[in-house]
């Protein structure tokens, strides 16, 4: 197997691995929460407590993916054009 192929097969194999998590689980957790909803803070004390809510994902802690996001935008384009 020629380097070119194996670099060829490894990309594909990690597209549809992609394509598979994208349509089995749209979201994924926030990056700036981590999935918490809300920031985490430190009081004086060192304790943690909560803190703001997350404004990137509007307190749900989830996003979704960009794979997912590409999808819709190319679902809702098809639907547009294809319409009598």
């Amino acid at each position: 197997m020629t380097p070119a192929l194996f670099a060829i097969a490894c990309l594909l194999v990690i597209t549809l691995g992609y394509s598979g998590l994208c349509a089995a689980s749209p979201f994924g957790p926030c990056r700036k929460c981590r999935g918490w909803g809300f920031e985490m803070k430190t009081d004086r004390k060192g304790r943690l407590k909560r803190g703001h809510d997350c404004r990137r994902c509007k307190a749900t802690g989830k996003r979704i993916r960009v794979g997912r996001h590409l999808y819709n935008l190319w679902a809702t384009t098809y639907r547009a054009g294809t319409r009598p």
